[in-house]
């Protein structure tokens, strides 16, 4: 993964202890995950009202960071968030997963593969709450 998003899915693993499962690479037609530039934050619980809040608040914290931690967009229970802009929906592609209903995807800006040389301190990022 490229270093914004490595950030990002750091900053999830330690602000919110209960998501154990984040993917990032993988195939994809898209460019996202292929290329680093994004991960899936999966929702325990995602179908209970706290899943569904647990959710809510992680792509509420992304968007709130999307500036400093160049998130570009949250796509999270069929809504299209970019990290600037007006949101909407996105198409009904047919399951849960697809519809990003039991995970949360956050894409980045990349900032460029990993040099070995980082260090990937959440303090460094300044997060920012959700409201």
């Amino acid at each position: 993964m490229q270093v914004k998003t490595i950030w990002v899915a750091r900053a999830v693993s330690v602000l919110f202890p209960q998501i154990t499962n984040i993917f990032g690479y993988r195939q994809d037609p898209l460019k996202w995950h292929p290329n680093g530039l994004a991960i899936d934050v999966m929702i325990p619980n995602h179908h209970s009202d706290e899943g569904i809040q647990l959710g809510n608040q992680v792509a509420g914290l992304a968007l709130a960071n999307a500036k400093r931690w160049g998130v570009l967009h949250v796509i999270w229970r069929q809504g299209y968030y970019p990290g600037i802009g007006a949101p909407s929906w996105t198409a009904d592609y047919g399951s849960e997963t697809l519809n990003h209903y039991d995970h949360v995807h956050i894409a980045t800006d990349g900032g460029g593969y990993p040099t070995g040389r980082e260090t990937y301190y959440v303090g460094s990022m300044s997060p920012t709450p959700p409201e």
